[in-house]
């Protein structure tokens, strides 16, 4: 189906991505469908669908999309994005997301998650604007590949010229309480105009701060944990790639208590 994908709460009640709970919204970036069924018991209103947290986020299956959709209570936007590493994409790469984005839109997903730039560190607006077209009536945001550009208040005027919707960014630092001063920059600079969806290191600790200094009103953070692997039969002599054997055999999955007190400190 093409536009926007009604979701079923347990009430029946129509979850809709056009919906504004209070503020902050909180968005939880999760890795695959355990997370995000952790992030919405959370208390999550939005989530952001990814593989290969490791890597920073990779476009998830279409299995992955599909058992989403049979789950989900709340919106959630799917990162198109081929690989990790940079985002200077080849054609054959960029290509691969246009199709992501027009399949994914048919599934009906509530909205993208993307972005482009060019080799000297500024937006590639036209590749840019082109997902956003091939997006359609779908929320589209720019992740932190706004945290790689070489001119911050340059990079949001042209996502606005190409109709991004939002752009997530730690203020281009590692952490939000680093990027703060950019952060509330970044705020004033975009008005009405696109949303500043804020992340980098956000817990229960510094979350407050964060908001009461920036005038953030979306927020996004990840929430990680390591967890032991269940298999009891581990070989010792092979990995599946890098030097960190032990990673076979070590998960990395939502913490569903940090994602509920860090919502909790941020409307406090």
């Amino acid at each position: 189906m093409l536009g926007l994908h009604v979701l079923k709460s347990a009430t029946d009640r129509p979850v809709t991505d056009t919906e504004r709970p209070r503020l902050p919204l909180i968005e939880i970036c999760v890795e695959g469908i355990d997370g995000l069924l952790a992030a919405q018991a959370a208390g999550a209103d939005r989530v952001e669908l990814c593989a290969s947290l490791v890597e920073g986020g990779i476009t998830p299956s279409f299995g992955t999309v599909r058992a989403a959709f049979e789950l989900a209570t709340i919106p959630f936007h799917v990162i198109v994005r081929p690989r990790g590493g940079d985002f200077l994409y080849s054609d054959a790469e960029y290509s691969s997301m246009l199709a992501d984005v027009r399949a994914l839109r048919e599934l009906g997903v509530a909205g993208f998650v993307v972005g482009c730039l060019n080799a000297d560190g500024t937006i590639d607006e036209k590749r840019m604007s082109e997902l956003v077209q091939a997006a359609g009536p779908l929320n589209v945001t720019c992740h932190r590949a706004f945290d790689m550009t070489r001119a911050p208040a340059e990079a949001l005027e042209a996502l606005i010229r190409s109709k991004v919707g939002r752009v997530l960014t730690s203020g281009q630092r590692d952490t939000a309480l680093e990027g703060m001063a950019l952060l509330a920059d970044l705020v004033r600079q975009a008005g009405k105009r696109i949303i500043i969806l804020g992340c980098g290191g956000l817990d229960p600790r510094n979350i407050a701060e964060v908001l009461e200094k920036t005038g953030l009103t979306e927020m996004h953070f990840a929430a990680l944990k390591d967890v032991p692997s269940a298999m009891r039969y581990r070989n010792p002599h092979v990995g599946m790639g890098g030097t960190d054997l032990d990673r076979e055999y070590r998960n990395t999955v939502t913490d569903e208590a940090l994602v509920a007190a860090t919502i909790a400190a941020a409307r406090a």
